[in-house]
This record gives C-alpha cells, sequence and structure tokens, in this order.
C-alpha cells in the first residue's frame, strides 16, 4: 500500500484519507464485536498514530457531541441531583460524553437556569473519586492545569516531574492561557513561584519552559545545528554545567531535538538517557529525564504515567485524571497505542482491572474502547 504521507491531496487522495482515518477511528471505537489484529495495526501504521500527537484534531477519545443540546443536558443533570438518590449513572453519561467546551456551556447554562453553581452541587451531592472526576471535568482545562501546576510546585518531588509535565505538552496558547489563570487565581506570577520553590537547574530548567520559547519547526532540517548541539550536550555534561542543556532541550524543535539525540548518541556512545544520568543528580536528572521523554515520544511518555499510575493496591487517580482528561481531545488514541505496544496490554483493560468504585464508569468513558 502506498505511503499514507506521500498521498497528493487532490480530490480522490483526500477521499482516501479521509476514509482511511474514519476506518481507523471505527476500529478504535468498537468495544464489542471481532476484529483482525492485522488490519487494526495496518491501517495504524498508515496513520502513525503511536509515533505523532494529534495533526488534525481528530486523535481524542472525545469529540463534540453531535446532538448537543444545552437545555436537555442540564435537565437531566438536574433531575439527576435532585431526584430520589442520586443517579450517578446519568451525571458520568452528561458529563464523560461532551467535549470541554460543551460542558462549559452546560455550568453556564446551569447558573443562567438555576443560580446555582453547577460544580458546587454536583460535589454536594457526590463524595470520594467520582467527585474528584466531576471537579476535573468541570474545571476549564487551563484552570486545571494551573491548580496541578501550583500544586506541583508546592511539592518539590512533583515539581521535577509533574512541573515539567504541564509545561512542556500543552501548546503556547494552552500555555499562556494557563499562566494567566494562574496569576489571576493565586495573585502570584508563576516565575515567582518557581524561583520560591525550586532551586539551581530545576529552577532554571521551568523558567525556561514557562517562557514557552520553543522554536517551531520550518520543514528546514540543519544537519550542521543537530551536529553542533550534540557536542554542547556532550562537552558541557563532563563540565557538569547545565545551561547549554536547558537552552536546548526548551528552545530547538522536537525534530531537531531527535536530530541531536541521534547525534549525541552517535559521538558519545549511549544515549541521551544515559548521559543525563551520568552527569546530572537529584531534581535536576529526574527534571530533564522527565523532558527527554516528552521531546522522544509524548504519547509514551504519557503511557509510561498511565501505567505506573495504575500500579500497586491503590491507583495514584490525581495521575490518570490529569493525563485522561487533558489528553481526551488531543491524542489519547496515540497514547492507547503505545500502552498496548509497551505492555502487551490495552489501557481499557488496565483500567478495568484496576479502577473500581463510582469513578470506573467514568474513566472508562474517556478511555472510550478496547484495543485488539
Amino acid at each position: 500500500m502506498e505511503s499514507f504521507c506521500t498521498l497528493r491531496m487532490d480530490r480522490s487522495a483526500f477521499h482516501r484519507h479521509t476514509s482511511l482515518r474514519d476506518a481507523a477511528n471505527n476500529i478504535m471505537s468498537v468495544s464489542n464485536g471481532r476484529m483482525e489484529s492485522s488490519l487494526v495495526h495496518e491501517i495504524l501504521s498508515h496513520l502513525d498514530l503511536a509515533n505523532k500527537t494529534a495533526a488534525w484534531g481528530t486523535l481524542g477519545t472525545l469529540r463534540p457531541f453531535l446532538s448537543f443540546n444545552v437545555d436537555k443536558d442540564v435537565q437531566q443533570l438536574l433531575e439527576a441531583i435532585a431526584g430520589q438518590g442520586v443517579d450517578q449513572g446519568t451525571i458520568v453519561d452528561v458529563l464523560t460524553n461532551r467535549n470541554g467546551e460543551q460542558r462549559q456551556l452546560i455550568a453556564r447554562a446551569f447558573q443562567e437556569r438555576t443560580q446555582q453553581d453547577l460544580l458546587k452541587s454536583l460535589q454536594a451531592a457526590l463524595s470520594g473519586s467520582l467527585e474528584k472526576v466531576v471537579v476535573a471535568l468541570l474545571k476549564p482545562t487551563a484552570q486545571y492545569d494551573a491548580h496541578e501546576l501550583r500544586a506541583a510546585l508546592k511539592d518539590i518531588n512533583s515539581a521535577e516531574d509533574v512541573g515539567v509535565e504541564i509545561l512542556s505538552t500543552r501548546s503556547p496558547p494552552q500555555l499562556q492561557e494557563c499562566l494567566t489563570i494562574y496569576k489571576h487565581d493565586f495573585q502570584v506570577e508563576t516565575e515567582d513561584d518557581i524561583r520560591a520553590e525550586t532551586s539551581d537547574l530545576l529552577r532554571d530548567l521551568l523558567l525556561a519552559l514557562a517562557k514557552g520559547s520553543r522554536e517551531s519547526y520550518s520543514g528546514i532540517k540543519d544537519y550542521n545545528l543537530a551536529e553542533q548541539d550534540a557536542q554542547a550536550l556532550q562537552e558541557t555534561g563532563e563540565m557538569g554545567t547545565g545551561a547549554t542543556w536547558i537552552m536546548i532541550f526548551t528552545q530547538r524543535n522536537t525534530e531537531h531535538l531527535h536530530r541531536v539525540f541521534d547525534q549525541y548518541q552517535k559521538h558519545s556512545g549511549q544515549e541521551i538517557e544515559a548521559g543525563i544520568r551520568n552527569c546530572f543528580h537529584g531534581s535536576a536528572q529526574t527534571a530533564l529525564l522527565t523532558l527527554a521523554s516528552v521531546i522522544r515520544n509524548t504519547p509514551l511518555y504519557f503511557a509510561e504515567k498511565l501505567h505506573q499510575a495504575l500500579q500497586g493496591t491503590e491507583p495514584n487517580y490525581q495521575v490518570l485524571l490529569r493525563i485522561l482528561i487533558s489528553r481526551s481531545e488531543i491524542d489519547l488514541l496515540s497514547i492507547r497505542v503505545e500502552f498496548k505496544k509497551k505492555f502487551g496490554k490495552s489501557l481499557y483493560s488496565s483500567l478495568q482491572e484496576a479502577i473500581r468504585g463510582d469513578c470506573r464508569s467514568a474513566l472508562l468513558t474517556l478511555c472510550r474502547a478496547e484495543d485488539i
């Protein structure tokens, strides 16, 4: 079959593109019935879901609800809360099948109709893990990110991990909105909190990421610059200085950094992760390893975080919610592919086995379907 990325975008190619994309979406949405796995893998290989994030906004599991009726949804939620016994199923069904913009429209319409805050009303009616899911779903995405970032900065063990994750995986507009809400909600600039709560290389790395100054890919491959960057990383790493690493890791575009990593391995005989472990320690090492993982393959990074969150006797619901909700409209399908490839089991099955209680159906709905 002709490589998907080399198809000419004339009318016939467009229809082939659309048909292939729709076929993959249909397959990924099938939770019952049997489907040949070879066909799934063939389609996914042509879409390259495992290696790319959402290029056309269709790799999320949650899309706008086509039959959206805000008045009907408000009425359903009112009946679910005010009836005899809370109808958790209706609440989950409405909130997990509407995208973020639609959920905000529902919240505003609820306020106008009842003069009550939807989030507070649902918090009063729910408890435990399901309450946490509902809070996460009803907060605007940027506000949720801002509050997660604040919590991470107040916990030094999270700043080097969650802080780097949020600041490095959001688009420039998303990051700017997050930082604006951070200042509004906490009456302090994010940069000031970073300076107050962190130090040394971790502080400098987070400040650089908060600037959002990573260059966009122009389509031009500068192999000479990749060679120079790789040599600079090797030389400064041997001296134990991190300024050059921070500059290259936070300003160069991702495609360029992939070539830098290859050149680094060619010249040093070790992968960039091994170089980080040899040259840096403590929070600096953890932060740089996190960023390197995001740069190499963002969906794989999130797949590994989800797998880690599902280990142990009690799942880490904070991590599960942050990733499943924040990526549900971006690239959760890609994350599912990487999860299955890395761990030999689907994300859906893993959630089914690990999650118990009221929030189980909500998380499964966000994941959407089994991967055969």
